[in-house]
């Protein structure tokens, strides 16, 4: 019989990149806190309908990427999420999240696009991300921008392999109507330069034309007119503030008047964080405003602004310059042995050992299967366990447990003793303190 195999694309994450993944959701969820923002979760299947009004429908991710089916029970046509911002939007209008003023809300989960898998891009990917609801002032843009630099930090990117923040200000409707119709006779009167993508385009979504990776169509894209020749005084000024923000705090960025989204949501800031370590797929962070996309889903106007970082690109970028280092497993590797023929109170007694060393708070890792004592110890030093806790006939007659360093000990030499149970737990909760404090990460 066939073995059946995932999906292509759709990956399973194994125990030793859970350890990273674990330690990166920390990083980035304490990071979000730290600025207020609280988490909220969507269902991963939504309204085919939510998407096709929020993204746009002469987006490529409508067009081309969503997966999308009825409902054989109910005849209901619906998506898995390929972004979570209208998801998002859509639960604060339904549960009125903003009838006591603003909210910061952040997200952490996995999307879903119909693509040609490649290094960092999957059908199945994971985003971090952030919404701010109901705040109009340009100080929130700047303020999401500062907590990504904050996130660098943390994770222990060096400034110089730090991805570049790209700044662009996409203005309000009325300005991009007015580009718009620049833009489309420009490139009507140079439709023999444009690839068949860019034609079909021209009508339906002339601004993503702006973001082509043809090369041989940059000549043109470089002449064509520049949205920011458009901007009023109100739109330059809000981008002037978030610049203005960003110096003061000492966050590099470059303006880029070709950035454009993907989605039609945005309006007047948008940014990616860019790095040249990750191939053509070298958009790590990326979002901007949204200040129409509550009143398009049907609720109340509300201004807003969010981002989304893709996971499995962080992680990518950790592993070129910022590795994250494992972390054991477990503190405690439990050893024990006795009276062959008694084997179940031999085992009842390790496991009432156990269970009081997690009721401190610490991982146990119990031995099961018998094996002599040599057998169980390289087990419990390839466990990575700092600590490994001997439970035997001597130990049983004292009413003591034999603790073990297994990751060095006084002067730096393993060494081991036999004491009370209650002092073995204060001796492992020193040295694991000691060891974190001394090896924390993000």
């Amino acid at each position: 019989m066939d073995k059946i195999v995932g999906v292509k694309g759709m990956n399973d994450l194994m125990p030793e990149e859970m350890v990273l993944w674990e330690r990166l959701e920390d990083a980035v969820s304490e990071t979000f806190r730290l600025y207020g923002y609280a988490a909220i979760r969507t269902p991963i299947l939504e309204p085919t309908a939510l998407f096709v009004r929020g993204i746009g429908e002469a987006t490529d991710i409508v067009e081309k990427e969503m997966y999308s089916f009825t409902d054989a029970l109910n005849g209901e046509r619906l998506t898995l999420r390929p972004e979570n911002t209208a998801a998002v939007v859509r639960a604060a209008i339904e549960h009125n999240l903003l009838y006591d003023g603003p909210r910061r809300l952040c997200y952490f989960g996995p999307m879903f696009r119909h693509e040609r898998p490649q290094k960092g891009r999957y059908r199945q990917f994971h985003q971090f991300g952030v919404e701010a609801l109901g705040m109009a002032e340009p100080e929130v843009d700047a303020e999401q921008l500062l907590m990504i630099w904050r996130l660098w930090e943390r994770l222990g990117i060096a400034p110089a392999d730090r991805p570049q923040l790209q700044l662009n200000s996409l203005g309000t409707t009325q300005e991009r109507l007015a580009h718009r119709e620049a833009l489309v006779d420009y490139l009507g009167q140079h439709q023999g330069l444009l690839d068949d993508d860019a034609r079909r385009r021209l009508q339906t979504n002339p601004l993503r034309i702006l973001d082509t990776k043809n090369p041989a169509m940059a000549q043109v894209v470089e002449s064509a007119p520049l949205l920011s020749s458009f901007l009023g005084e109100a739109s330059c000024a809000h981008q002037d503030r978030v610049c203005q923000a960003l110096r003061g705090a000492g966050v590099p960025f470059v303006m880029n008047p070709r950035l454009v989204r993907g989605l039609d949501y945005y309006n007047l800031t948008v940014f990616e964080w860019v790095t040249d370590r990750l191939g053509a797929q070298g958009t790590v962070c990326a979002g901007g405003r949204y200040d129409g996309l509550m009143a398009q889903m049907g609720g109340k106007p509300a201004p807003a602004c969010g981002l989304a970082i893709g996971a499995e690109r962080l992680l990518a970028l950790l592993g070129e310059v910022a590795p994250i280092q494992p972390a054991s497993l477990v503190d405690v590797y439990l050893v024990s042995w006795g009276d062959q023929a008694s084997p179940t109170m031999e085992a009842t007694d390790a496991i009432g050992v156990a269970e009081k060393l997690r009721s401190e708070g610490l991982r146990v890792l119990m031995h099961v299967g018998g094996q002599g004592v040599k057998s169980q110890m390289k087990k419990a030093d390839s466990s990575g366990a700092a600590f490994a806790v001997l439970l035997g006939e001597a130990e049983r007659a004292a009413g003591q447990v034999t603790l073990k360093p297994l990751r060095g000990g006084r002067d730096g030499q393993p060494q081991q003793e036999m004491v009370p149970l209650s002092q073995a737990i204060v001796e492992i909760l020193r040295g694991l303190n000691i060891q974190r404090s001394g090896n924390s990460a993000g």
